[in-house]
């Protein structure tokens, strides 16, 4: 696996696990009892956290590429193993 493959495997793994991350301990202001008076959306969320749940998708997806880059590099999965569907 070359640099530039690596790091569009990474970027595909990091996008997917952010996603994955966003919701997880959102609370809206619905939830909260926040009357939004201005016309807000109110399932927005009060605090989105997005700077910890960055690093916390960095470092997610560093381990599920490690993961990735050891199979591929030991091959224990390997092209012909993988089933084909005719």
């Amino acid at each position: 696996m070359g640099p530039v493959t690596g790091i569009a495997i990474y970027l595909t793994i990091w996008w997917t696990a952010l996603f994955c991350i966003l919701p997880l301990g959102a609370r809206s202001h619905h939830e909260m009892g926040i009357d939004l008076k201005d016309g807000g959306d109110p399932g927005a969320p009060v605090n989105p956290n997005l700077k910890r749940k960055f690093f916390t998708t960095t470092w997610v997806s560093a381990i599920i590429f490690a993961l990735f880059w050891l199979t591929i590099q030991f091959h224990w999965v390997t092209l012909p193993q993988l089933p084909a569907n005719y």
